[in-house]
Order: structure tokens, then C-alpha cells, then sequence
């Protein structure tokens, strides 16, 4: 899959289902809120994209509530029936000890 770069952080386009990946939006909307997440679910409802993240059980900030785990269960309870969305995985390249960046590319 393509490779995108979002606030210097690398990720993987793991699906895009329905095309529903639209870098433009997401370049305007992931913001530093998502750092901490592996992952990144995006889904269009009513014309706007709406952003999720969810993390693997080996992240220290994982909660049941964002279990990767659980996103097909997500997709179909809380997004529109049939809608288009998108997983963006984080590309770990380098651990840190920084509480901010951990897990995070360095240059």
C-alpha cells in the first residue's frame, strides 16, 4: 500500500475501502491529537470525514475502547451503514524515550 507522512510521522494506507482515503482531508484533519494512536480509521458521514484512533495491545496508552481489534465491530455500529473510510497504520521506524514522540520516525 502508498506511504504518507502526517505531522513527520510515517504511516501505511493498510485500506481504503470504497476509495475513501482522500489525502487532502486528512492532511487538514490528523492532527497532534493523533500521535499516540497505531492506528487511524477515517469514514465519511454526511459529505465530512470523521477521524478515530485505535492502538495495538503492546501500546501503553492501548484501552479497550480503541482495540484495533475491535474495528470492524466499530465500522459497523457507529459509522454509516455501507460508508466509505480508510486505516492508516503507523510505520514505527525508531523507539524513543520521549513521552510525546515515543514510537515516532526521527530524522
Amino acid at each position: 500500500m502508498k506511504k504518507y507522512t502526517y505531522n513527520d510521522i510515517d504511516y501505511e494506507l493498510i485500506k481504503d475501502y470504497k476509495s475513501g482515503f482522500d489525502n487532502t482531508e486528512v492532511l487538514e484533519k490528523l492532527t497532534d491529537y493523533f500521535i499516540d494512536y497505531d492506528y487511524v480509521l477515517g469514514d465519511w458521514a454526511y459529505g465530512k470525514l470523521r477521524l478515530k484512533g485505535f492502538n495495538d495491545k503492546k501500546n501503553k496508552n492501548y484501552k479497550k475502547i480503541n482495540d484495533i481489534d475491535t474495528v470492524d465491530d466499530y465500522i459497523k455500529n457507529h459509522c454509516a451503514y455501507d460508508c466509505r473510510y480508510f486505516i492508516l497504520k503507523k510505520i514505527v521506524t525508531k523507539w524513543c524515550n520521549s513521552l510525546l514522540l515515543c514510537d515516532t520516525k526521527f530524522t
